[in-house]
């Protein structure tokens, strides 16, 4: 048996990396931070300091970068790696298709060949559901058949497990999150979700169209087979998602030695639509969003929500956060930058 203590967080500053090594401090970790700030500033670093109440070990270096990935394995005694950096909007990966397999893939093999020089071993992947194309069953569990990805982003995720398998049989052990849609922010307003320029995910749409920064919402599509028409998706508060990784690292620990493979839907099991979500905003912060329907987006998948069993059951644990409490951390967040603009 291992016990894993000082743990390297790749995209550490980015939305879901930041929320995770709050946790990870929380639970008596040390933590090193690898981000070239491509997609985040040093805000998010000053916030997750703040939660913290101390400083961080974090270098900007690209994941890319293997002679300064090989530095910071030198330089700290690494036993376990975290890896979020990556390119994550579905929309841009229809547009930008090269630079996505180039970045979130190539960074990936980049990454194991330096843990392999240092011998470190134990990886925790950041996937998606996005593996799962559009799904034959509704909850998905981690038994379904990858389908053909709808977007890039999603082919470069299900590239990046092949490439896992693989590397469990020389002795990696794996553990792939498979993340539904992470919405919310840490309940401090200290750290959130940052999107540079346009926003590409929802939640942040919305808070910024609230806010008064666009003018108004799309709603891509709303003559889907779903109950209103619109997308049916799995929303997991970002604080819950980052706490399955501490759960994860414990898993993990509790192994005995040897390359394992493991995948684990990290969702609360809700579908919820893309128009419930706008009127739960609507409801929880007595904001007035103004919205119009649009057609439908390439990439996007009709519905999918988790199965999260697996998880409940092996990591033992499960989403604490509503929908509602979400919105409410999220719209939070957004009022704080706008504060400070």
């Amino acid at each position: 048996m291992r016990s894993t203590s000082k743990i390297l967080v790749t995209g550490g500053a980015g939305f879901i990396g930041s929320h995770t090594v709050v946790e990870l401090v929380n639970a008596g970790y040390e933590v090193v931070i690898v981000d070239n700030l491509s997609r985040s500033e040093v805000m998010m670093l000053e916030g997750i300091e703040t939660i913290a109440g101390k400083k961080i070990p974090f270098y900007q270096i690209d994941c890319l970068d293997k002679p300064a990935l090989d530095k910071v394995f030198a330089e700290n005694g690494i036993s376990a790696v975290i890896h979020f950096a990556a390119y994550k909007a579905v929309g841009e990966s229809v547009q930008k298709p090269l630079e996505y397999y180039k970045n979130n893939v190539e960074s990936l093999i980049t990454l194991l060949q330096v843990m392999e020089k240092y011998k470190v071993k134990e990886f925790i992947f950041s996937s998606s559901c996005t593996v799962y194309g559009q799904p034959d069953h509704i909850p998905v569990d981690e038994t379904a058949p990858f389908k053909r990805a709808e977007s890039p982003y999603g082919a470069t995720k299900q590239m990046c497990e092949r490439i896992l398998e693989d590397a469990s049989s020389i002795n990696f052990r794996v553990v792939s999150l498979r993340y539904f849609n992470p919405i919310g922010a840490h309940p401090s307003t200290a750290i959130g979700e940052l999107p540079i320029g346009v926003p590409n995910n929802l939640v942040p749409y919305i808070t910024q169209t609230a806010a008064g920064i666009r003018e108004k919402l799309t709603v891509f599509g709303n003559d889907y087979n779903t109950p209103d028409g619109s997308c049916l998706r799995d929303f997991i508060h970002v604080v819950d998602l980052a706490k399955a990784h501490v759960k994860t690292l414990k898993f993990l620990a509790s192994k005995p030695d040897g390359g394992m493979l493991e995948a684990f839907n990290i969702g609360t099991g809700q579908g919820v639509s893309v128009l419930e979500l706008v009127k739960t905003f609507i409801d929880v912060t007595k904001v007035n969003l103004p919205f119009v329907i649009g057609p439908r987006r390439l990439g996007d998948v009709e519905k999918v929500f988790a199965d999260p069993a697996k998880s409940n059951n092996l990591l033992n644990w499960k989403s604490e956060y509503t929908v509602g409490e979400s919105l409410f951390h999220a719209w939070e967040w957004e009022k704080r930058l706008k504060s400070l603009k």
